[in-house]
């Protein structure tokens, strides 16, 4: 079977997308490609963020290819999986452009991973995956449509019917190959991710050593689409970021939810001659193991920190379940943070409002300590309103399991209930009805 693995041509006006707007390496989509080839398909990998192309080219550059099943990406990357644009806008015109044009359409996500009949619904695919997408995309592409029925973790409709199978699937992140780019889509990839300590001096890039988290904050939505936590293997990882290094890379970005104290893997990179920049939970790192993260060319660290003065109690007396649960306490957190700006040129606390801050929290008491923070010279934004995306604890905690509308639900109360979005937000969004009106 002839299969293209689509990332559509994305733009973010309106929207309350708050990550990255660059474009990274679509990871899931490389990964799929290569366990198809394995599994003796032909795949090609359209990224048309990355090459500027929009819907009219890439509907061209599919229709030339005339495969038999296309896959759509509902979010920019998996580096944004757990906090990707709520809206479909940008999914929903390219599967209407590639219409008639790609085969079989489906979908995969975290939106379709949450909402699968919404996703179903607005996209009108012929199938949506639910979860990590890359083994089930090689069911899929085996299958004929009559055995759906046998394939988990998918949902598609059936004589006016339709049908959900199974719940969010989790690869085998140890059968996933170390990828492999053309040179030039690498040579393409000038963005460093989350740097800001000099100006790129080469290609960026971004690898993955582990998937999923062992917590669960109350902002990801995790849980529906990355987890459990799973490491990959060491050698994968190695062979992956050596091939890069081969292609000019000067930067990677580890996009895992969070970067793991890994001994062995730190004493790699520092044999090697790179800079990287992580995500992590600091509370899980020792004096040590920062210093060895710092020798090790760790030039970005990105800690989310998240309750920290939400208060107990909610905004109807109520106990905040989604107060903070790190072991640690602030004055800890403070001096990690510290010490890791030793060695690390740019350290971020990543302040985010609990779902009950905005009535129960101490507003005073963050301000404080993100001005300590900065005299101390680690970077703190102000916090950052959460998004209660469907599937999160936040979201749980306010309505429960996600249902059809679950997107518009934690859109509209997000916009109302938040003038000032922060100090990351540079316009007012617009209703997600408005956003996704006339997309298709």
């Amino acid at each position: 079977m002839k299969v293209a693995l689509v990332n559509p041509p994305w733009s973010f006006h309106g929207s309350v997308y708050a990550g990255c707007r660059e474009p990274h390496l679509p990871l899931e989509l490389a990964y799929a490609r290569a366990l198809l080839e394995r599994a003796g398909h032909e795949a090609a990998l359209l990224d048309a963020h990355a090459r500027g192309l929009d819907l009219p080219a890439l509907r061209a550059a599919v229709a030339a290819l005339r495969p038999d099943l296309t896959a759509i990406a509902t979010a920019p990357s998996y580096l944004f999986w757990r906090c990707p644009p709520p809206e479909l806008r940008v999914p929903m015109a390219t599967a209407a452009a590639l219409r008639g044009h790609g085969g079989l359409l489906v979908a995969v996500g975290p939106h379709g991973s949450s909402t699968p009949r919404a996703a179903l619904r607005k996209l009108g695919v012929d199938v949506v995956i639910l979860g990590e997408c890359e083994e089930i995309l090689v069911m899929l592409a085996g299958a004929a449509d009559a055995r759906y029925w046998r394939i988990p973790s998918i949902a598609y409709r059936r004589n006016g019917i339709d049908h959900v199978q199974g719940g969010p699937h989790a690869a085998s992140v140890r059968a996933l190959p170390a990828l492999r780019w053309d040179d030039a889509t690498i040579a393409r990839h000038a963005h460093h991710h989350h740097r800001f300590d000099a100006v790129p001096d080469g290609p960026g890039a971004e690898l993955e050593a582990s998937r999923g988290c062992a917590h669960r904050c109350a902002l990801c939505g995790r849980d529906r689409s990355r987890a459990p936590l799973r490491r990959r293997p060491l050698e994968a990882v190695l062979d992956e970021l050596d091939a890069l290094l081969a292609q000019g890379a000067r930067y990677v970005y580890f996009i895992d939810e969070h970067f793991l104290p890994d001994r062995a893997l730190l004493e790699a990179l520092r044999a090697r001659d790179v800079t990287f920049g992580v995500r992590l939970r600091i509370d899980s790192w020792s004096r040590e193991m920062l210093d060895l993260l710092g020798r090790a060319g760790c030039v970005s660290i990105e800690a989310g920190v998240e309750g920290l003065f939400g208060g107990e109690r909610g905004e109807r007396g109520e106990r905040d379940p989604l107060a903070r649960r790190s072991s640690a306490s602030i004055e800890e957190l403070t001096a990690l943070l510290v010490h890791a700006r030793k060695s690390v040129p740019f350290v971020q606390a990543t302040l985010h409002a609990t779902l009950h801050q905005s009535s129960a929290g101490d507003p005073a008491a963050a301000e404080a300590w993100r001005q300590r923070l900065l005299g101390l010279g680690v970077w703190a934004n102000e916090p950052v309103p959460m998004f209660p995306y469907p599937g999160s604890p936040a979201y749980a905690a306010r309505w429960g399991a996600p249902d059809d509308g679950a997107w518009e639900r934690a859109h509209a109360h997000y916009i109302a209930e938040h003038r000032k979005l922060g100090d990351l937000e540079d316009s007012r969004p617009l209703p997600l009805a408005e956003l996704e009106h006339g997309a298709r």
